[in-house]
């Protein structure tokens, strides 16, 4: 984190020694079949589709140069998602996913940048990469994929399984299968500071939507001539109203913890019929469960916390789990609370 997060790649050999496909080739085109997973083909020269795709909607496995890449599939393994919790020593809140690309012999995606940080791990084959620190960021015209017009790679590598490459936002990249491959991309949240804002401003606008709200009032407006002129006083009154949907620095916090725990699309939980309070729970695989000093955030809600309780939720958000004993000591509230996640399918006996 010191040396290379943002600032510049890191080849790791044998990150994960021995590492074998958690996931087998069926299982991914299983995948790339639903209608509720994010899937995509690309096949050279640059043509994109997009799934779901039934299997003999797919190239043939002798057929080189393409490319199936399968997004969000911790979501639907728990290997998978034990995978992207190795990466934890970032904060979860810019924890995104975990994507798998299946590739033919001289399948690739074409020389392009990512903007956000991104840890590629080759699960099964070998896979070349070419790296650049590249200025020229124009794009080909009139192809589906963003594909860098004046690649100048810098560095050649050939990952083995095992092997890991870390590239900061915006390095250039171009990955080639060698044979047959499958390569995970542990990829990081980087949400733009207008879209956020964008959503905070609607979340906390849904907020007070009910409220009596201050209706614009011009008692004293005086008669115009230039009627096509907006007045001073509304765009106070527009200002004013800005200012109170975000001066309360708590309902901010509270919006911001809401939509970063918020499920990715196409989630859904199974409620459960459970009555009692397991000796043990963890988060099921799909929940998202942050903290800050004053709140709880699970999966689009939020919580007010403080003290003991607090601690014991922001244990659960940091480990996933809770044990036996840590349940013990839970107060009445906190345990009904637990219990309302168990009965959501939030939390899973442990």
């Amino acid at each position: 984190m010191q040396r290379y997060w943002q600032r510049k790649p890191l080849l790791v050999r044998q990150a994960i020694p021995d590492f074998k496909p958690l996931v087998d080739r069926a299982f991914l085109f299983a995948m790339a079949a639903d209608s509720e997973v994010e899937s995509r083909l690309v096949i050279k020269p640059f043509k994109l589709q997009h799934g779901p795709f039934v299997r003999n909607k797919l190239p043939k496995l002798s057929q080189n140069d393409w490319t199936l890449l399968v997004q969000g599939v911790d979501l639907h393994d728990d290997k998978v998602a034990d995978l992207m919790h190795q990466f934890r020593f970032v904060p979860d809140a810019r924890l995104d996913d975990v994507m798998i690309s299946f590739a033919t012999d001289g399948g690739g995606v074409g020389p392009h940048f990512d903007s956000y940080d991104v840890f590629l791990l080759q699960a099964h084959g070998q896979r070349k990469w070419r790296i650049g620190k590249q200025k020229d960021l124009s794009l080909i015209e009139g192809v589906d994929l963003k594909v860098l017009a004046n690649f100048k790679p810098s560095h050649e590598y050939v990952l083995n399984p095992g092997d890991m490459l870390y590239l900061p936002p915006r390095y250039a990249h171009e990955g080639i299968a060698v044979g047959e491959c499958m390569t995970y991309s542990i990829g990081f949240r980087a949400p733009a500071q207008n879209d956020l804002a964008r959503e905070l401003l609607m979340r906390l606008s849904d907020e007070t939507e009910n409220l009596n709200a201050s209706l614009y009032q011009d008692a004293h407006q005086e008669a115009v001539e230039r009627a096509g002129m907006i007045p001073k006083s509304l765009q106070s009154f527009a200002q004013v109203a800005l200012d109170k949907a975000s001066c309360d620095p708590q309902a901010l916090a509270r919006v911001l913890g809401e939509h970063l725990t918020e499920p990715k699309a196409n989630i859904w939980f199974s409620e459960s019929q459970i009555s009692k309070l397991p000796k043990q729970v963890r988060l099921d695989r799909r929940s998202r469960m942050m903290y800050d000093d004053k709140h709880i955030f699970l999966n689009g809600e939020s919580w007010r916390a403080s003290g003991p309780d607090a601690r014991l939720m922001q244990l659960l958000a940091d480990q996933r789990a809770l044990t036996n004993a840590q349940l013990r000591s839970a107060s009445h509230g906190a345990k009904d609370l637990l219990l309302t996640w168990c009965k959501a399918g939030w939390l899973k006996v442990g």
